[in-house]
Order: structure tokens, then sequence, then C-alpha cells
């Protein structure tokens, strides 16, 4: 067996991350020079945070009438797409609105952001995916930043900076233009911004931690107020943020009240350290390793924020506010990093009633992150994780995915206040298709009128483990064929004990909105059986061939010719009341929609092109619909049912298959499970027009 040649593949990680030039580390005076050539190093959490999001690319588009800004930063390229937000285009662009003002000082960055929407709405997906985002963003030549450390190469300082040490990295990764002195801040600033071009200016906010503060102020001692001799001691290096390292990133998840300290979020002492320094208040002695410490430079994370305890609370506004922590024995300092909380809606509702809570509601910008109620776009979170990829000897069949999409869109949506509206029509409108009499004004009052639309209903992960369940239901009994009949039985089983519905008129409505779905997906199949029966070309040309000669016979007031005989007959109602009917044509309105189609066809006619049914949808199915209820009979899927097919009849029931097959997107078994299952209905005479 070969031996794996591990030093070449480090040398090819080497040279592809370009480490070497990735861990910088130079003068203060050299870091100067680079924050002149490209003054971006020094932006604030929020101005980083904002560039990393739009620099990823960003694409407009125009929603029911409102302009919309989707960013592709959610999209999670760089993981192909595992973390990708789905159909929340809307939210995430009221997000990055937040934290463009942030950026620009306009007031937001003293707010706490709060993400606020029902369970699995994707709250953790998006604060992930900016910590994610910031890693890998401080990694790259348009995120750079730096920090600094306290060097004593030569052991000069006395123990400054603790016993036989020589380099005292500081806690919090502060940006090193803040040991500039307040004074000479604004010259230093007029200094690097004169001649730049672009929009971004060099800002100098802040001060330092309590440790550099101190290292600062004792090196100016010794050296006599010398800032150069100082600055000597200080080395610039690059800073890579990162959650695993707690660099730059940090997340609280709150405990039991009991066991909640508020040293998890400003740091405590380091008591072995006590006798080294000889105090409990010299910053040397304390760690600042608290989670508002850590995520200095970048972004601290609260899980289910409203359930802190209220002495944390405090810290938290001052944080948001002040952009300052106050640790124990220290004063103030300043930090600077986005804080974003998530929660539910029971705890929202609970800060709403507590007066209490009065102080933060003032100091948090909600930003409802609500379920998905567009069809196509839940059905693309299933579809991430269940796919052929991914299948082991299984196969799901079509529209099982879609199925419990609509379902738990539906569950989602508000009962509409129109009499002739139902909820799946809502649904479909939603999703952009197109029903009699209503328009884009139309859907957009719809969505108005909804006040909590999105924010109740059946959680995505309730599908996906429902999902999960019939797939291995269905690998254990060698069933071959997840299809949509087994996923719906496993939902509505598995709302019997739903740990988040107790109320039953609940569970009813959601059991009904299940017989909906299942009435849809019976259509569905009906529909694509009929499609495959009469999806003969040429049979679908000559009978609208046929139709359009006897339209126009009528409109003109002609007679057609007989292609048999040769004699001139009348046109054929029959024939075309018979595809009209199938279009929802009232006798009333045959004369107008002849004539419709025909100035129609006259059109084209000038414009040099040729009519095709399938430039007209309604024509397209009434079409197939008609020429499927000529061939049924002779095709008698029916016989299915009875086991009893002749060789004639199965060989057609064969081509159909394949038909499924090929166009449909089915397999064997499930092509085959659906025949049988249409073949049933049509043997009950349950036949029933697409709607």
């Amino acid at each position: 067996m070969a031996s794996i040649n591990y030093r070449n593949l480090i040398q090819q990680y080497q040279d592809k991350s370009n480490l070497h030039m990735l861990h910088w580390s130079g003068t203060f005076e050299e870091y100067l020079e680079i924050v002149k050539k490209n003054p971006k190093v020094s932006r604030n959490s929020f101005q980083r945070m904002y560039d990393m999001i739009v620099e990823a690319g960003t694409e407009d588009y125009i929603d029911f009438k409102k302009p919309v800004v989707r960013y592709r930063f959610f999209d999670d390229q760089a993981n192909n797409g595992k973390d990708a937000v789905f159909g929340l285009d809307v939210p995430i662009m009221k997000l990055v609105n937040v934290l463009k003002a942030a950026a620009l000082g306009y007031g937001t960055e003293k707010r706490v952001i709060l993400l606020h929407g029902p369970v699995g709405s994707a709250k953790s997906t998006i604060c992930r995916m900016l910590k994610k985002g910031l890693e890998a963003y401080s990694r790259s030549d348009a995120g750079a930043l730096y920090t600094f450390e306290w060097v004593d190469e030569k052991g000069e300082l006395g123990g400054l900076l603790g016993k036989d040490v020589k380099t005292f990295t500081s806690p919090m990764h502060e940006e090193p233009l803040l040991l500039f002195p307040e004074e000479m801040r604004a010259q230093v600033c007029e200094e690097i911004n004169r001649g730049q071009e672009g929009e971004y200016r060099v800002k100098i906010e802040g001060e330092l931690s309590p440790p550099s503060r101190y290292i600062f102020r004792q090196l100016m001692d010794r050296y006599n107020g010398e800032l150069m001799k100082v600055l000597s001691h200080v080395r610039v290096r690059r800073l890579f943020l990162s959650e695993a390292d707690r660099i730059g990133i940090g997340t609280f998840q709150p405990k039991d009240e009991k066991n909640q300290d508020s040293t998890e979020l400003t740091g405590d002492i380091n008591y072995r350290k006590i006798a080294e320094y000889g105090s409990d208040s010299d910053p040397r002695a304390f760690n600042f390793d608290g989670e508002f410490n850590v995520a200095n430079r970048g972004m601290i994370e609260f899980v289910e924020v409203l359930k802190l305890d209220v002495a944390f609370l405090y810290d938290l506004l001052g944080a948001s506010q002040e952009h300052r922590v106050k640790p124990k024995k220290f004063a103030q300092t300043h930090i600077d990093e986005v804080i974003i909380g998530h929660t539910n809606e029971p705890e929202y509702r609970r800060l709403q009633d507590n007066e209490f809570m009065e102080a933060l509601r003032d100091r948090t910008v909600k930003i409802d992150i609500p379920y998905i109620t567009r069809w196509k776009d839940e059905c693309r979170i299933y579809k991430k994780d269940f796919n052929s990829q991914k299948m082991r000897g299984i196969s799901i069949a079509p529209h099982t995915i879609e199925m419990a999409a609509m379902w738990a869109v539906m569950t989602r949506l508000e009962k509409p206040k129109k009499a002739n509206l139902s909820r799946i029509q809502k649904m479909k409108l939603y999703d952009g298709r197109t029903l009699p009499n209503y328009t884009e004004d139309n859907v957009k009052e719809l969505r108005k009128e909804a006040t909590h639309e999105g924010l109740e209903g059946i959680s995505p992960r309730y599908i996906q483990d429902k999902l999960s369940n019939a797939i291995v239901n269905a690998q254990q009994n060698n069933k071959g064929s997840v299809n949509p009949f087994m996923v719906i039985n496993e939902l509505e089983s598995g709302l019997k004990s739903h740990s988040l519905i107790s109320n039953e008129e609940l569970k009813t409505e959601y059991r009904e909105l299940l017989g909906v779905v299942k009435q849809e997906y019976e259509e569905i199949i009906k529909a694509e059986v009929q499609r495959a029966i009469s999806a003969d070309e040429s049979a679908l040309q000559r009978l609208c061939a046929n139709y359009i000669d006897n339209i126009k016979a009528y409109t003109q007031k002609e007679k057609v010719k007989n292609p048999f005989t040769g004699s001139d007959e009348e046109p054929d109602e029959r024939l075309m009341r018979s595809i009209e009917e199938k279009m929802e044509v009232p006798e009333s309105r045959k004369e107008d929609v002849r004539r419709e189609i025909m100035n129609y066809i006259g059109a084209l006619a000038v414009e040099g092109k040729k009519f095709n049914y399938k430039m007209n949808e309604r024509l397209h199915k009434a079409i197939e619909l008609k020429l499927f209820e000529d061939q049924k009979d002779s095709i008698k899927l029916t016989s299915l049912v009875s086991s009893v097919v002749d060789k004639d009849t199965q060989e057609k029931i064969d081509i159909v298959k394949t038909r499924l097959i090929k166009d449909f997107g089915y397999d064997e078994i499930s092509a085959i499970d659906v025949l049988h299952y249409v073949a049933s209905i049509f043997a009950r005479g349950d036949i029933k027009n697409k709607q």
C-alpha cells in the first residue's frame, strides 16, 4: 500500500492558503502605512459586517410591486449552500438596512438587534452565517483587520508584562490606533484621511482595555512621556476572528437562573495571578474573557436573549447604548461589536407585558423572521436535505416534497377574509400563480390585511422529521420509493403528540388542510396521467388544427371541407363545444372566445408568426383533456385494478409509464404506483376536470 505524501499535502495547503502573507506582523509605524494605503482595515464591527454582506453580491427584483434586494451572502455559496436561507429576502433586507444605518453612525449602532420569530424560522441560521462569514472575511484581503501585543524581547521592562513574559497579547484584540492619546487623534485622522479616495474615512473611537491602558501608562512614566519609545514595545499583527478560539466572536446561552453569573459576560479575577501582581485590582490579574470581551471587533450572539436574568440585562443595556461593559473592580471598558439576540413569540410577548423591561425595549431593534409563506421557497429547504445524492437505495416520488411543503405553508397563512378565496388559492397567489379577478394589487392587500402571518404554524423541522420517518420506514419495509401519501400519513399521525400544539381545534384544522393537500395531489397526478396518455404530439396538433378550422369557418360564416368525402359541411358544433367546455367557456360566451382566438391568430400572421396551441395555456389543457377522454377507453387503464390486462392494453400502459418516467420525473416504482392509484380513481368514476 502506497504511503501518504503528507509533506506535499501540507505544502499545497500552505501555497493555496498563502499563510505566510496572512500571518503578518510588524511595527506600529508599518501598520500606519497599511492604514494609509487601505483605511478600511480600521473599520468598526458594524462597517465590517455590512461590507462583508454587500461585497458578496446583490440582486434587485420586484415582488408584488415592491422593490426587494436579495443578498447573495445568505446563499452560503462558500459551503455549497449548507446553511442557505430561502424565502426571507425581505426580513434580511431589513436586517442589512439596520446594519447599514449603524455603519453610517445613524444610531442603530447603539441598539440590540433582536431577531424575533417562531421556532425553526432560521434565526439561529442567520446568526451562524454571520459568524462564519466574519471568520472567513477576516482571512480575506478585503476583510483584513489587525490588533497588537506588547513585547519585551530584551527583558528590560522588569516584569511589567508578567514574570518571564516577553509578549503580552491584547486580551480584547483592540484596534492598534487606540494607542494614540485622545489629544492627537483628530490630527492623526486628518493626516491619514488626506488625499484618500472613496467614502470611508478613518475615525478613532474608544479607549484601550484596562491591561493595555495600565501597561501604556507605566511605559509613559518609564520613558518620561516619550510616545515613540512606548510604541517601540508594540508589535502589530494580523487578526483572525474565530468562534472556536474565542477571538472576536462570542455566543451566550442562558442557563438555569441559579447558575447564571454576570462574570460570564464581563470576565473575572484570576486568583492565581494575584500573588504575582500583588493586588486583585491590577488589570493584569483579571481575565478579560467574558463573552463581551472576546467578541470585541466582531459580534456576539445572545441565544434566547429574553430568557436572561435581569442582572444580565443591565450589562446588555450599557453594551448596546454606550458600547461599554463594567468588569468587576474596573472602570467601564470600551467594546466594538455587533450585538444580535434572537427570541421566539412567547418570550417576546412576555417582554411586552413586563414594565420593568421598558429600557430594553427602547434599546432594541426588532426584526421579524417569520416562517416562509412562499411555496417554492419552502420546497427548496427540503430539497436541500432530501435529494437523490443523500438517499440510500430509496427514491422520493415526484410531488412528495411539494405536498409536504404545501401543507406547511398553508398552516402559516391566516384564513382569507374573502368568502370566495380558499387557503390553497391564497397560497398559490403568494407563490406567484394567477387566479381570475386577482391582480398583484389584490395580493398586496391580502398580505397587508394579515397581521400575524408566518409567525405561527408548522415548523420546517417537523416536516423534516416526518420526511425522515417516512424514508426510514420505506427502507425497513423494502418499499423502494416514498410517495406523498406515506408522508401525509406521517404528518397526520405526528399531530397527536406534537409538543407545540395543544389546541385540539388547531389540530383538527391542520388535519383538514391535509385533506386539502390530498385532493390537490390527486388532481395533479390525474392531470399528469391524462397528459401522459394524450402526449401524442401529432394527435394534439391534428385536434387543434381541426378545432381552428371549425371556429374559422364559424366566425366567417363558411363551411368546412370534409377531408374524406371532399364535401362542404357545417362547422362541427359538437367538437367545438367539447373543447370549449373544458376551457370552462359557457354557451353564452362561445362566440366571443372563438373571435378572440381568431383575432390572436390574425395578429400573429401579420407579424409573420404561426399559431401553436401551446401559446394558449387554456386551449392547450383543453385539447389534452379532450384527447385523453377520446383515448382512455381504448387504453383501458381501469383494467389495472382488476389485474387482468391483455397484451395490447399492457403495451399501451407501458407507453404511458415510459412517458411518466421520461417527461415527469418518475422512476419505475413510483410510476407504477401512480398508474394504479389513478386507475382506482377512474374505476370509481371519480374523474373531475383540473380546476
